[in-house]
């Protein structure tokens, strides 16, 4: 909310209710076919995921836990990856460390997969991406660290970390059964090993990367189908939808609920960039944004829903004979 507010701040509110108010809301309910795509894509990726490692997960289990881990992304930042391989876990009966595997994994992917974005922004707009990049990113990040790496409360801060390091040391060796909880530990350490791995042993690669492109050409288009919903934004191109999209994109990694803030503050400044006001830029950041997450929530919850029902589902017994 913070960040929401700094976003907001200095801005004319009113304006950007007016804009809310006459936006062409048909372009954000047609930009949910693309989400929805993504959304199953992702599902059948994860699930590609866990072939190699000997676990045939149903689609739907897959696709359910991914979307309750969305929901719960927005109670607590990162959220999701724990919950939706508990999720998993419980549906499916798979290793809770093979699948937090699975997860890192996913997740380095779509890190590559951004970098990749933002290489193909560069290309295409590497004067307004270097720009934008240098004032919102890289120079206040810059000012942040010197900042912080100069006050007493990091030293402060560092000291009780490394001693606490110590402490936490001493005192495991002197547990009696301290060679039982590193075994746990480095049995769950391969499992999750073995999810990253997955990749690997992976027989149908084309498949795997086919399916990693497609989702991110479905944000693309969730991007540029936004672009319609005002009159603003209507004439920008797919280049600027892209450049949208990578800065967007920062904004979603940020460790907070959803993106919110960071998303409006990062989308609304790189629109400046195409000579889109701050307002005009903030009432666009909203629409996608707010659209995207009320859909996360209503897919979301259904699909808690029908994880619960599934569980609580007992076999039906065979009366044939």
């Amino acid at each position: 909310m913070g960040l929401l507010y700094l976003a907001l701040k200095g801005t004319d509110t009113k304006k950007i209710w007016t804009e809310l108010k006459g936006a062409h809301y048909k372009w954000i309910f047609l930009s949910i076919i693309p989400s929805m795509l993504a959304f199953a894509s992702r599902a059948w990726r994860w699930k590609m995921l866990l072939h190699p490692l000997g676990y045939k997960p149903k689609f739907s289990n897959t696709f359910y836990a991914l979307m309750f881990g969305y929901l719960a992304n927005l109670a607590l930042p990162r959220l999701g990856e724990v919950s939706r391989s508990v999720a998993l876990n419980r549906a499916e009966k798979i290793p809770l460390d093979v699948i937090i595997g699975t997860v890192i994994a996913e997740r380095a992917i779509d890190v590559v997969s951004l970098l990749i974005c933002i290489a193909l922004t560069l290309i295409l707009e590497f004067d307004r991406i270097y720009s934008f990049l240098v004032t919102n990113l890289f120079e206040p990040l810059k000012d942040k660290m010197y900042t912080v790496v100069h006050s007493g409360l990091f030293y402060i801060v560092l000291v009780i970390l490394i001693g606490s390091a110590v402490a936490f040391i001493m005192i495991s060796r002197r547990k009696k059964h301290s060679a039982s909880l590193m075994e746990k530990i480095t049995v769950f350490i391969k499992g999750i090993l073995a999810g990253l791995t997955s990749v690997m042993k992976m027989k149908n690669h084309n498949m795997f990367i086919l399916h990693s492109v497609f989702i991110w050409v479905m944000y693309w288009l969730v991007t540029y189908i936004g672009f319609y919903s005002l009159d603003a934004t209507s004439t920008l191109d797919l280049k600027a939808a892209l450049f949208v999209l990578v800065a967007g994109g920062l904004g979603m990694t940020a460790p907070v609920q959803g993106g919110i803030g960071a998303y409006h503050w990062l989308v609304s400044q790189g629109l400046l960039i195409y000579g889109i006001s701050q307002t005009d830029g903030l009432a666009y950041a909203t629409i996608v944004h707010t659209s995207q997450m009320l859909l996360m929530v209503l897919v979301g919850t259904a699909s808690f829903l029908m994880l619960s029902v599934n569980k609580n589902q007992k076999p039906v017994p065979d009366v044939s004979a």
